[in-house]
């Protein structure tokens, strides 16, 4: 599907990357050369292949040559470690794994070798980059044995056919067969591998392309990580060259570098989350106008409050697409001809006619139309378990097969869902039960927040309150307050005063508040809670103990 537009347009440009720019035709010789050179390394039907790789070509060559081949690439983030690499390892058992030698001054080289010593199955590290002396060579491990066999990434992705040819060819998918393997965003533990079947994944894919407006002329900014789903297959990537257009793979230093490559590059879509968004923003201010050609903004990952929502149609002069979706299946969006209002509110809705979603209180009931519920979904795309973890796949799926989301939404007046926040979001106030998210979009109205998170914290009370959680907005490099003077962080009584003018229940103000330079973040864009909750009770602990409570 994804090459289907090589045959009828092979000079037609396709992929564009650091050091690298492929037409149609060159794209396609460098997968089936790849392909046939991975068959050379024992590569073969079935096997997976773990590629943590930044936004380069060679990423796009690799995963699409292992599907050729009939093996499946999991994609795995570049920023994961060794404990979240090991658990992914442990269940697909891969045969391989393509890595960059090293990344932002960490050796994933290293890495990839400690790796091995716990994994059997690992027989060949494909790596950009390799050192002079190890291609082509098995080194001793830490314990002395056989390492696995390294070959150098670079030259495997050539584009250049072989002229033998393909050994095995796979034919056509089994029934079930996974195309691609990605990882949950790691919000209740370690990413945890799903697998995505050729039919389901293509037909989403295929759908996601229609209500997007991708076209031969659509030319696609990956910006953020490619390995993860909303920038790999939402339709992203793939729905980009299955359309015929162009992908523009880069990981600009900031936002400022991203809008001057959209310039150059006449990009038309693009995918963000909402922090990236208000980087963007920031960046045009500054340089007086938008991008020049943008046309789509597609933003998901985490809740895109109204105000940025309608900042970002004018300031970036396109429209902005709001998609909420999730690597283990549904995909929602607004339509690209949605009233203002609508795309600024609401989260979209389902993008298959067959998807099904259920609102549920703590029992699995039905909430009343209009309330906030837990968000359940089943559909022609969504996978029914996670791969080789029954456990897990008890915890997330009801006996009728449909999926956890642990979202809590309602439905907007559109009949679009909106999505309020997480289940562990949810903050309960001596059985007032308080939406973190409901209060984080409050709190970034006030001139003084930049970014806000709201987290429970232990109250000796009422069991937990609410501790409020600030990124301080600070005038960018180069820039100062109109009267020149220092602007000063928030204080608690004063984010107090605004949420109340805003007309929220006494209950639900917060009782803490906790300055950050930044929000610690996990998966795409979202915050990480675990985290925020942890550090909040740790100073709350510290606190009570200098007090002799």
């Amino acid at each position: 599907m994804v090459l289907d537009p090589a045959a009828a347009h092979p000079d037609r440009p396709a992929l564009t990357a650091p050091g690298c720019r492929l037409t149609y035709g060159q794209l396609t010789a460098a997968v089936e050369g790849a392909a046939v050179r991975l068959g050379r390394l024992g590569l073969t039907r079935g096997d997976t292949v773990v590629v943590q790789l930044p936004n380069i070509g060679e990423l796009v060559v690799l995963a699409l040559a292992l599907m050729r081949l009939g093996a499946h690439p999991v994609m795995a983030p570049p920023g994961l470690r060794h404990r979240e690499l090991a658990h992914v390892m442990r269940i697909v058992r891969p045969a391989a794994m393509a890595l960059p030698r090293r990344l932002e001054r960490f050796d994933h080289y290293a890495l990839a070798r400690e790796l091995a010593e716990g994994c059997p199955s690992l027989h060949t590290l494909l790596v950009l980059d390799p050192p002079a002396d190890a291609a082509g060579r098995n080194g001793p491990d830490a314990t002395g044995q056989e390492g696995p066999r390294v070959a150098d990434l670079g030259a495997l992705c050539r584009p250049e056919r072989e002229d033998t040819p393909l050994p095995g060819h796979p034919g056509p998918p089994f029934d079930g067969e996974p195309a691609v393997f990605l990882l949950s965003s790691g919000t209740t533990g370690p990413p945890k591998p799903i697998a995505r079947d050729h039919e389901g994944y293509g037909y989403m894919i295929r759908a996601a392309s229609e209500v997007a407006g991708l076209t031969s002329s659509t030319v696609y900014f990956a910006v953020m990580s490619a390995t993860h789903g909303f920038t790999l297959n939402c339709p992203g990537i793939w729905g980009t060259l299955a359309a015929g257009g162009r992908v523009v793979l880069d990981s600009p230093q900031n936002a400022e570098a991203a809008l001057d490559l959209i310039d150059r590059e006449q990009v038309t879509h693009s995918t963000l989350v909402p922090a990236l968004v208000g980087q963007w923003l920031a960046a045009a201010r500054r340089r007086g106008r938008g991008p020049t050609s943008l046309r789509v903004l597609q933003v998901g990952g985490a809740r895109l409050e109204p105000g940025p929502a309608e900042e970002a149609t004018r300031v970036l002069c396109c429209t902005v697409q709001q998609c909420y979706g999730m690597s283990e299946g549904l995909l929602c969006y607004t339509t690209l001809d949605d009233p203002a209002h609508v795309i600024a509110e609401t989260q979209g809705r389902p993008l298959s006619p067959a998807d099904e979603i259920r609102l549920v209180d703590e029992n699995d009931k039905p909430v009343p139309e209009g309330s906030t519920g837990s968000l359940l979904t089943r559909g022609p795309y969504t996978v029914s378990g996670y791969y080789g973890d029954p456990a897990a796949t008890a915890r997330a799926f009801t006996e009728d097969g449909f999926y956890r989301t642990g979202d809590v939404a309602r439905l907007h007046p559109s009949g679009n869902l909106v999505v309020e926040g997480r289940l562990d979001d949810v903050i309960n106030r001596g059985g007032e039960k308080i939406s973190g998210g409901e209060l984080e979009g409050l709190a970034l109205r006030h001139p003084a927040v930049a970014a806000a998170a709201a987290v429970a914290m232990p109250h000796p009370v009422w069991g937990q309150a609410v501790c409020l959680c600030v990124v301080p907005a600070r005038p960018a490099a180069g820039e100062a307050d109109a009267d020149g003077a220092t602007r000063p962080e928030p204080a608690l009584l004063d984010l107090r005063r605004h949420l109340a003018a805003s007309g929220l229940a006494p209950y639900k103000l917060p009782e803490r508040l906790e300055i950050l330079d930044a929000l610690p973040m996990i998966g795409v864009g979202k915050v990480n809670r675990v985290a925020l909750r942890a550090l909040v009770a740790e100073h709350v602990a510290a606190e009570t103990a200098a007090r002799g409570g």
